[in-house]
């Protein structure tokens, strides 16, 4: 057998070669052993390996607005005036090309199209049609956003769908996105957790779809990836104050003991998971101190509530949460995800509609606003969005002004703002129905390759061995940048 030049150079290496070559060692450990929680912050090393990111980030954190339910892209952002002249006719077989319907309408007899009885007009310098009734204040800051009108996915009902968006598959059981960036860029902070789920309260709540942590869940990368849920009411984590006679050195004693017997549960079975135990008390441990800190936003100042509107004062609220989300990103918290709920249209558009806005709208604007008056627009990523859209025909009755919409996978409607994107731009295009796309198709996939790259990642390269296979957040199918959306 041949041996290589590098372990013949090993095999015949004197120690005396082998000290003097390494004679600043001991004072490079030394100041790695000071430095290294800090040069990991810097992100000079990733919980993936070293090499990330592969690039420059134009974004450096994300804040993801999940709509849970889909909401109805023709009634918000995806203008149809030729509809008007369709109310009441049945969506042509030309169009619809026997899509396959969910069993809420499958059994209609018709099909009616329902056109939105919302008033539009043009926002922004971008000129985008949009629902100038409900949205007030969110056409004001369209010129910091980049809307895509033509994501599409192949998942037909909520639970498939909302897992294919947040981890990349429909099946459960995979790392959802915040997990892939915990794992990937690692912590930008020491005292509050990488990745971190807020669940709004919506104001109506008619019709509520169901959400569980499998959404934030770390799947198959280690348990210190996945998301922490902070509660809206009461104490934001349960059980991280210490009893009460159970004073902080007596708990720091505590842990201490726990962890040396973890370790010695480590040195016997070999449990990767033993240490990521250990590191969530220690984190527990230090967010005993921050997290109160972190949820004194009576501290805020009247001129940033009037930017979020009075229900930022409201624990729950959607708008109190995206305040929240804005502290978070300010203290390091690399990812943070809100869910808003009851976007679930069937029925009583007309009804429910204006609530959820009301909602959404201010919020919105605050929040990007906010981070762009403190200077941290530009490095954070805003997304927002649900996991499917809704139909041009109605599901249930149909009058003028009120209607119902199914579930419809083929087009929608999301948006991001901040980090790398180029404001006011309006990419793809649907047709007349909003029903299939007829310009630049997004997939869900596409869309999580341009979030990476925003991060400074490459999708291709970035992966983790599960099962004997490289697993990628964006699959084994060729997914594409959306270079268009970036500035």
């Amino acid at each position: 057998m041949i041996m290589s030049l590098f372990e013949e150079y090993k095999r015949y290496e004197t120690r005396r070669q082998f000290f003097a070559r390494g004679k600043n060692a001991l004072g490079y450990a030394a100041l790695a052993s000071l430095l290294g929680p800090a040069l990991r912050l810097w992100g000079e090393e990733s919980a993936a390996g070293p090499g990330l990111p592969h690039f420059p980030p134009r974004a450096k954190r994300i804040i993801y607005l999940h709509m849970v339910g889909g909401p109805s892209q023709m009634d918000l952002y995806d203008y149809k005036p030729v509809m008007q002249e369709w109310y009441d006719k049945d969506l042509p077989d030309s169009v619809r090309m026997g899509q396959r319907l969910t069993t809420m309408t499958s059994g209609q007899k018709r099909f009616p199209v329902a056109p939105s009885k919302y008033r539009f007009k043009p926002a922004g310098q971008c000129g985008l049609w949009m629902n100038d009734e409900l949205l007030p204040w969110t056409r004001k800051c369209v010129d910091d956003m980049a809307f895509i009108r033509s994501m599409h996915t192949e998942a037909i009902n909520h639970e498939p769908a909302i897992c294919h968006m947040q981890t990349g598959n429909m099946i459960s059981g995979r790392p959802c996105i915040g997990s892939w960036v915990s794992y990937g860029l690692g912590s930008l902070n020491q005292n509050l957790p990488t990745f971190v789920v807020l669940v709004a309260e919506p104001s109506n709540k008619e019709q509520f779809q169901a959400i569980s942590a499998r959404l934030w869940s770390s799947g198959f990368l280690s348990g210190e990836h996945a998301g922490v849920s902070f509660r809206s009411q009461g104490d934001p984590i349960l059980f991280i104050n210490n009893p009460a006679g159970l004073p902080t050195d007596l708990r720091r004693k505590q842990l201490d003991g726990l962890n040396a017997l973890n370790e010695i549960a480590y040195k016997k079975v070999g449990d990767p998971e033993t240490h990521t135990r250990i590191q969530q008390f220690e984190m527990a441990f230090r967010m005993q101190a921050s997290v109160p800190e972190l949820m004194s936003v009576e501290k805020e100042s009247e001129e940033t509530y009037k930017l979020y509107g009075d229900d930022a004062k409201k624990p729950g609220t959607f708008a109190f949460t995206c305040l929240l989300a804005r502290r978070l990103v300010e203290r390091g918290v690399r990812f943070v995800q809100i869910y808003h709920n009851n976007w679930d249209h069937h029925s009583n558009v007309g009804g429910r509609m204006p609530s959820q806005c009301k909602d959404v709208d201010q919020a919105t604007y605050g929040l990007i606003n906010d981070l762009k008056r403190r200077g941290l627009l530009d490095s954070t990523l805003i997304i927002w969005g649900g996991e499917f859209g809704r139909t041009i025909y109605s599901q249930g009755g149909l009058s003028k002004d009120n209607y119902g919409r199914d579930h419809h996978p083929r087009c929608f409607t999301m948006w991001m703002a901040g980090g790398g994107v180029k404001g006011g731009t309006i990419y793809g295009q649907t047709d007349d129905f909003s029903y299939n796309i007829v310009e630049n198709p997004v997939h869900v996939r596409d869309f999580h390759a341009t979030i990476l790259h925003l991060l400074g990642i490459d999708h291709r390269r970035f992966s983790t061995k599960w099962q004997g296979l490289d697993v990628r957040l964006t699959g084994v199918e060729e997914a594409h940048v959306v270079k268009d959306l970036l500035a």
